[in-house]
């Protein structure tokens, strides 16, 4: 009896500690944008090096696929906009995308999501020309994906913006955008279908400077020491409950919603500064790591994807932009951020 009650008891440890392998709550982005970077080899040995197990990468770049295999670096690899019409049309592009770029490097590579589109919105002048193309071509991917049986390991899913929704305060009024709902909706039914999560990139500073008189800075940075008359602490779990809201409404219940870029930047425009940039990634690390969830989804582990590794000074866009980095070009910590 004693001992079938220790098998028992050690069984249940060895599951919740495979709960919480599973879970690998913390990655980095891996932006490229920069003439000053390391090597592939080099970054990947750097995550290493700072028990970093998961990264986003936006290309398909042999040189880093290749300095991945035999790491155990979990990674989203994104598909770019401008692939999406020829895959949306023609399986076969995509297939052989999946093929060159996955298949080729896989299991050695551990890709765990793959990002068919990023921020593509009817909302927004620079990727509303995309729109038509993300549902089939994240069918078609999917579909390559299990052709080849590595459906079990790899998810084809697609990116969103916080842009997509509406009345967002309080975050359970949420709910996407009228102008939206025929993009997002049959997404959104194609995920829950097949069991594929949604990434959306969430960024408290964007909240903050777009309407800073309404939105406390504290309130943005994870300082905030009593909640909102809502009973949110901080704008990321509002941010992120109100992302949740908006999908289950949109018939996505149970679509698990992974972080796939949080950040701010230490120079560069309003509101970014060292201080506050070292501020908001020590709390968020804290907070995800702490495995409370949100209030909308207590105890529910949150994926999160610090953006990014670097800063990186060819990147256009506003002058924040360059700024998001957690470590210096040279490889040096830009915030002393414990990782693991």
């Amino acid at each position: 009896m004693m001992a079938s009650l220790l098998v028992f008891v050690f069984v249940g440890m060895l599951m919740t500690c495979l709960q919480i392998i599973d879970a690998q709550p913390l990655g980095v982005c891996y932006g490229r944008n920069g003439n000053n970077l390391p090597s592939s080899q080099d970054v990947v040995n750097l995550y290493k090096a700072n028990g970093i197990t998961n990264m986003r990468v936006y290309d398909p770049i042999p040189e880093t696929l290749n300095a991945l295999k035999g790491s155990n670096i979990s990674i989203i690899l994104d598909i770019s906009n401008d692939n999406l019409q020829s895959f949306s049309t023609d399986p076969k592009a995509a297939e052989n995308w999946v093929i060159a770029n996955i298949k080729s490097y896989f299991p050695q590579v551990k890709f765990k999501y793959i990002s068919v589109g990023n921020e593509v919105s009817p909302k927004n002048v620079g990727t509303s020309q995309f729109v038509p193309f993300v549902l089939p071509a994240l069918r078609n991917v999917q579909q390559a994906i299990t052709k080849f049986r590595m459906q079990n390991q790899v998810k084809a899913t697609t990116t969103i913006d916080t842009g997509l929704l509406t009345n967002t305060y309080p975050p359970a009024k949420s709910v996407f955008s009228d102008d939206v709902t025929s993009f997002i909706n049959p997404i959104i039914g194609f995920l829950k279908q097949n069991n594929l999560p949604l990434l959306a990139n969430i960024y408290p500073y964007y909240g903050y400077i777009g309407n800073p008189d309404q939105v406390p800075l504290p309130y943005a940075l994870f300082t905030q020491k009593k909640p909102d008359p809502t009973g949110y602490h901080n704008l990321f779990d509002a941010m992120l409950d109100a992302t949740y809201y908006a999908v289950e409404k949109a018939g996505g219940d149970n679509v698990q919603i992974v972080v796939a870029e949080s950040g701010w930047p230490s120079d560069g425009g309003f509101g970014a500064s060292m201080k506050n940039a070292g501020t908001y990634y020590r709390n968020l690390i804290s907070h995800v790591k702490l495995g409370a969830g949100t209030p909308h989804k207590p105890e529910k582990a949150i994926e999160t994807y610090l953006f990014a590794m670097f800063d990186e000074n060819i990147k256009i866009g506003a002058e924040t932009e360059k700024y998001f980095g957690v470590f210096h070009p040279d490889k040096t910590q830009k915030y002393n951020l414990t990782f693991n």
